[in-house]
C-alpha cells in the first residue's frame, strides 16, 4: 500500500491520479490533498478519498471548503503556503505527487524532499527554476524523483536497463500544438479560444497555452537536462503530431528506443506512482492499422522562438531559467485574461531575459528574488 499526498488534486494531473487510485484502491491510499480554487470538486474528492489533511490557497477558500463539508466527517483544513508545505511533508505519506502548476510548486517540492518523501514530479517549473538545488537535495536525502510528464516518463522508461554512458541523443517529442501548420503572418490573429483548442491532449489552461507557444517544450528541455544529467546539446526536439511516440532515446551504437501509447497522461502518472510495477489502467493500445503512419517534423523557431529561449537559458544558467519561467507565467496569465495578444507572450519573455542581470550559482532566495523581479517587470510593461 502506497500512501499519497497529491498537491494540485483538482487539476488535470491530479484528477487523473485520483482516477488511478479509484481503479486500484488496494494499491494506494490518499493521505493529503491540496487545491487552489475549485472547492466544489475538491469537496467531492475529500468525501470520496477521505484524506486526513487538506490545504487550500487562502483562508477565504478554507472557510468556503469548511462550509461545503459542513455536517460531514472533515479532515484537518489548512491554508496558504504553510498548508501546502504541511501536505508535502505529511508524516503518514510516503510519496508526494507534485501536480501544482507554476513556480508555486518549488517550495513544496523542497519540503517533500527534505522530509525524505519519494516525489512524483509533474511540476516542471521546479526543475527549470532550481534544478541544481533540487537534484542535489534529492541525492543528499536519498529521494527518488519520478517524472510525470509523458515525455520525461518515456525517456526514463527507455533508459531503464541501459547504461547512461551509452546515451547519445534524447529525442523530445512535441505535438506541435494547434498552430503547427499556421503561417507566421496569421499569428497576430490568434484568439484565446484558438490557443486553448489543443488537437491531441486534454490539459489545464496554462499548460495548453504553453503547448500552443511550444514553451512547454522549452521548459521540458531544461527539465530533461537536470533529470537525466545531460547537456542541452544532447536533446533534439522533434514535432510528432499524432502524440503516440512520447519520446525516444538514441544510443551510441545507433539504436533508438521509443516509448509509445495513447495521448493520455494516466500511463505516465501510473508509472511514476507505481514503477517499476505496471498497473492495469484498462486503456486500449493505439490502433496502428488505423493510424497507418507516424510523422515527424523539424520545429520552426521563427514561429516558435520558445526553443531558442531554452537554449539561451541552458547556456547561461544561473537565474536566467527562473526569469524565463516567471516571465512566461506572467505573460500567459495576462493572455488568459485577454490583456495581451498571443505574440506578446514571446515578446515579453524575450525582453525580460535580455534585461536580466544574471546571477551565477544562486541560492534559493536568489532564485525567488529573480522570479519576483521578472514577474514585476512583465506586469509593469503590461
Amino acid at each position: 500500500m502506497k500512501h499519497l499526498s497529491i498537491l494540485g488534486s483538482t487539476g488535470s494531473i491530479g484528477t487523473s491520479a485520483l482516477d488511478i487510485v479509484r481503479i486500484h484502491p488496494d494499491f494506494f491510499q490518499v493521505k493529503a490533498l491540496t487545491a487552489a480554487n475549485n472547492i466544489d470538486l475538491f469537496s467531492k474528492q475529500i468525501d470520496e478519498f477521505e484524506p486526513e489533511l487538506v490545504a487550500v490557497i487562502d483562508e477565504e477558500k478554507a472557510l468556503e471548503l469548511s462550509r461545503a463539508l459542513k455536517g460531514r466527517c472533515r479532515p484537518e483544513i489548512l491554508s496558504g503556503e504553510a498548508g501546502y508545505m504541511e501536505a508535502a511533508s505529511y508524516a503518514d505519506s510516503d510519496m508526494v505527487l507534485l501536480a501544482m502548476v507554476g513556480a508555486a510548486g518549488l517550495k513544496p517540492a523542497i519540503c517533500a524532499i527534505e522530509s525524505k518523501k519519494q516525489v512524483a514530479l509533474a511540476n516542471k517549473e521546479t526543475l527549470v527554476m532550481a534544478g541544481e538545488i533540487i537534484m542535489a537535495k534529492a541525492l543528499e536525502n536519498n529521494v527518488s524523483i519520478m517524472p510525470v510528464d509523458s515525455e520525461h516518463s518515456a525517456i526514463y522508461q527507455c533508459l531503464k536497463g541501459n547504461q547512461s554512458k551509452d546515451l547519445k541523443t534524447i529525442f523530445l517529442t512535441a505535438s506541435g500544438g494547434p498552430f503547427r501548420q499556421k503561417s507566421f503572418d496569421s499569428f497576430k490573429d490568434i484568439t484565446l479560444k484558438d490557443a486553448l483548442d489543443h488537437p491531441t491532449w486534454n490539459m489545464g489552461h496554462k499548460i495548453t497555452i504553453d503547448s500552443a507557444t511550444l514553451m512547454n517544450k522549452c521548459l521540458e528541455i531544461i527539465e530533461a537536462v537536470h533529470l537525466f544529467d545531460v547537456t542541452h546539446e544532447e536533446i533534439q526536439v522533434i514535432i510528432h503530431p499524432q502524440s503516440i511516440v512520447h519520446s525516444m532515446v538514441g544510443f551510441k551504437d545507433g539504436s533508438i528506443m521509443a516509448q509509445m501509447g495513447q495521448p493520455d497522461m494516466k500511463g505516465a502518472i501510473s508509472y511514476a506512482l507505481s514503477g517499476p510495477d505496471r498497473l492495469d489502467l484498462q486503456m486500449d493500445f493505439p490502433d496502428f492499422i488505423k493510424l497507418q503512419s507516424l510523422t515527424f517534423e523539424k520545429p520552426d523557431t521563427k514561429r516558435f522562438p520558445s526553443l531558442l529561449f531554452a537554449l539561451e537559458a541552458c547556456r547561461q544558467k544561473g537565474t536566467l531559467p527562473a526569469v524565463m519561467n516567471a516571465a512566461n507565467e506572467a505573460a500567459v496569465c495576462a493572455f488568459l485574461e485577454k490583456r495581451i495578444d498571443f505574440l506578446d507572450i514571446f515578446k515579453l519573455i524575450s525582453k525580460t531575459m535580455e534585461l536580466h542581470t544574471r546571477i551565477d550559482n544562486p541560492d534559493l532566495s536568489g532564485i525567488i528574488e529573480a522570479d519576483y523581479w521578472a514577474r514585476e517587470k512583465v506586469k509593469s510593461w503590461i
